[in-house]
């Protein structure tokens, strides 16, 4: 058994595959993951525990990070802020808790998504795809946007991922930069809320854990949207949003 796990790892870290760690208590869930994710290239590695999980996201440097609330030793939000003070993985809650006290805690440690367990197959597969399609779209976009903004107060590198406000790094979800990114390369045009939630969440169908108002909200927050004289997010009601760069004084 050991042999076979080895050589597996190997034959798909050789073929280019991604790296998934799953961090949850439940051997028989890794095993269903994998049976999942396998077929998609995506070679499955599982921790048992938070401090377990930690030190194994530092070893292989995942991809992905798929975790649950409730775990031995630390659960899963302390788990969540713990990676992003070394990280900016996508971080995925594979959880029975999902009310809104919950992922709300969930969101302000870090989270970009939540599926609820029991999980459905398909949508399961649509939200891994879609966050590991998230951290490559940039380096896709053509030569032609907008590689950088940069006022007085905030500073945007679209080439680094950088965002600094007042000279200090501030520290967003990949999914918070996206929308921001993408904002901001369509500066002074309405972006609609399906094309925000596309450009972020890919071919997946947004739904209740996947709405882009939120996102917005604590992407305003974290940049001081309209604390500094200027209101860079704006949003026409039943449209979508559109960046403002800030008009020099």
């Amino acid at each position: 058994m050991m042999i076979e796990n080895k050589i597996t790892i190997m034959y798909w870290e050789i073929g280019m595959g991604k790296k998934i760690l799953l961090i949850d208590d439940d051997p028989e869930l890794g095993k269903l993951v994998d049976v999942i994710l396998r077929p998609m290239d995506l070679t499955v590695y599982q921790s048992y525990s938070g401090p377990d999980g930690l030190k194994k996201s530092y070893d292989i440097h995942p991809d992905l990070v798929i975790l649950d609330i409730m775990m031995p030793g630390m659960d899963g939000f302390s788990v969540c802020a713990r990676l992003r003070e070394m990280s900016s993985v996508p971080v995925l809650m594979l959880t029975a808790r999902t009310d809104q006290h919950d992922m709300l805690r969930g969101f302000n440690v870090g989270v970009d998504d939540f599926v609820r367990k029991p999980f459905n197959k398909n949508e399961f597969e649509a939200r891994v795809r879609a966050l590991l399609r998230r951290s490559h779209a940039h380096a896709s976009k053509e030569a032609s946007y907008i590689l950088a903004y940069e006022d007085p107060f905030l500073a945007i590198d679209l080439s680094t991922e950088m965002v600094r406000l007042n000279g200090e790094i501030v520290e967003l979800s990949p999914h918070e930069y996206g929308m921001l990114a993408h904002l901001v390369r369509e500066q002074g045009k309405i972006v609609s809320k399906h094309e925000l939630s596309r450009e972020v969440w890919g071919d997946l169908v947004p739904g209740s854990l996947s709405n882009p108002s939120l996102y917005v909200f604590y992407l305003r927050r974290k940049i001081q949207d309209g604390q500094h004289g200027h209101r860079y997010i704006h949003t026409l009601w039943g449209r979508g949003y559109w960046f403002e760069p800030r008009k020099e004084e």
